[in-house]
C-alpha cells in the first residue's frame, strides 16, 4: 500500500480542490497512517501566476464569455501554447523537484490538468516511475488532458472514457468511477428533520438555486423571473462566497410572493439538495455530481462557455437535465416543470442513474494500490 500521497489541485474556492478534498478524506479513511500533502499547485510553484490568472479568467468570463469559448479547448490555441506551456513548466521546474524530493510521495494524483502536464513533464526528464493519475472534474474532457506520462485516469462517465480512447489513451487506464464528491451526499438524510430546522413547508416544492462557490451569474434577475410563477413553491438561494448579492437578495425577498430564504456560503448543502425538488445552477462537474447522486433534476442556467457548457449539454443527453441559456427563459421551463412533476420525476430518475456516490473511496483505493 502506497503511503505518502501527493494531491494536487488549482484553486482553493473550486470544483478541483473539493474533489482533492474528498480523495484526500477517503484515503484517511482507508489508510488512517497515509502521509498526504495536498496543495494548490498554482500557489505552492508560481504564486504570481496563480493570482494573474484566476484574475484574468474571472474577468473574461464576466466581461468577454466568447473569449473563454474560443481558447476553451480550441486545437488551434492548444498548438501555439505549447511553448508557453513548456516555458511554465522549465520555470516551475526547480519547484516541483524541490517539493518532489522533499516529500518524495509514494504517488501523485491531480484533479486539474495544469500540475498533471506538470509531473507528466517531470517524470519524463527524471524517468522516474512514480504512479501519476489524472482525475477529472467535468464530463467532458480537454486536450491539455492527454499525456503520455499519466499512469491512470478517473472519469466520470462512458462518454469521457470514449473521448480520452479516441485520444489515444489506453482504455485499460480509464475507470469510470465518477467525479470524487464528499461521501456525505451519498448518504439518507431525515428529510422531515431538515425541513423542520429550515423552516420549510413540507407541503410546496422546494426550488434551489446557486451560483457556484463565488455565487456568480444573474441569480438576482433569475429570482425575479421565477417570482412572476404562479404555481406554488418555496426557493432557497445560496450566494457562496458573493457578500454583494446576499444582501441583495436579502433586501428583495420580502418583497417577493413566494417565500425565499436566503444562504450566504454554508457547509450543509446535501442537506438543502436532500430536500429540494429542483436545482437551478451553474453546472460545475462538482455541484453537478452532488445534484446527481441526490437523484436532482438540474436545470443549467447561464452556463460558462467551455466546461460548464460541456457538462450541461451531457446533462440534457443523459435527460437528467435542462439547458437555460437566458434567464428570461426561466420561469417558462420551471412552470413546465411545476405543472408537469411526472415530468420531474423521471428526470430525478435519470439523475440517480447517473449518480456515482462512492467515486472518492474507489479513486482513493486506486491511488492507494490496493
Amino acid at each position: 500500500m502506497r503511503h505518502r500521497i501527493l494531491l494536487t489541485h488549482i484553486t482553493v474556492n473550486s470544483g478541483h480542490y473539493r474533489a482533492a478534498r474528498a480523495i484526500e478524506h477517503s484515503i484517511r479513511e482507508l489508510n488512517p497512517k497515509a502521509e498526504i500533502l495536498n496543495i494548490d499547485a498554482f500557489q505552492y510553484l508560481n504564486p504570481f501566476l496563480a493570482r494573474l490568472i484566476d484574475r484574468m479568467y474571472l474577468s473574461v468570463i464576466k466581461k468577454a464569455p466568447e473569449v473563454w469559448d474560443y481558447l476553451y479547448d480550441n486545437p488551434k490555441v492548444v498548438r501555439r501554447s505549447q511553448q508557453i506551456r513548456e516555458l511554465l513548466h522549465r520555470y516551475d521546474s526547480p519547484r516541483l523537484q524541490a517539493l518532489m524530493r522533499d516529500f518524495n510521495p509514494d504517488v501523485v494524483a491531480c484533479t486539474q490538468a495544469f500540475p498533471c502536464g506538470l509531473v507528466s513533464d517531470y517524470k519524463r526528464e527524471h524517468t522516474k516511475n512514480i504512479p501519476l493519475y489524472g482525475i477529472l472534474t467535468d464530463f467532458s474532457p480537454h486536450a491539455y488532458w492527454v499525456h503520455d506520462q499519466v499512469d491512470g485516469y478517473v472519469v466520470p462517465a462512458e462518454t469521457t472514457k470514449h473521448w480520452l480512447v479516441d485520444h489515444k489513451i489506453d482504455p485499460k487506464k480509464i475507470s469510470v468511477f465518477g467525479i470524487p464528491i464528499d461521501p456525505l451526499f451519498g448518504h439518507t438524510p431525515d428529510w422531515l428533520s431538515i425541513r423542520r430546522r429550515l423552516q420549510l413547508d413540507p407541503h410546496l416544492p422546494t426550488l434551489l438555486m446557486m451560483g457556484g462557490g463565488q455565487g456568480l451569474g444573474p441569480l438576482v434577475e433569475a429570482v425575479d423571473d421565477l417570482d412572476k410563477i404562479s404555481a406554488p413553491f418555496q426557493l432557497l438561494v445560496v450566494t457562496g462566497s458573493n457578500e454583494s448579492l446576499y444582501h441583495r437578495l436579502i433586501k428583495r425577498a420580502p418583497s417577493l410572493k413566494h417565500p425565499v430564504r436566503i444562504f450566504a456560503h454554508v457547509d450543509f448543502i446535501a442537506d438543502l439538495m436532500s430536500v429540494s425538488s429542483l436545482i437551478i445552477t451553474k453546472p460545475g462537474g462538482l455541484t453537478t455530481s452532488e445534484a446527481l447522486v441526490k437523484g436532482l433534476p438540474i436545470v443549467a442556467l447561464n452556463p460558462i462557455p467551455g466546461q460548464e457548457m460541456r457538462n450541461a449539454n451531457f446533462l440534457v443527453s443523459q435527460k437528467a437535465g435542462l439547458l437555460v441559456k437566458k434567464t428570461d427563459h426561466l420561469a417558462t421551463v420551471v412552470r413546465k416543470l411545476l405543472h408537469h412533476p411526472d415530468d420531474l420525476k423521471t428526470m430525478a430518475q435519470h439523475a440517480r442513474r447517473l449518480g456515482k456516490p462512492h467515486a472518492a473511496a474507489d479513486t482513493a483505493r486506486l491511488v492507494l494500490g490496493l
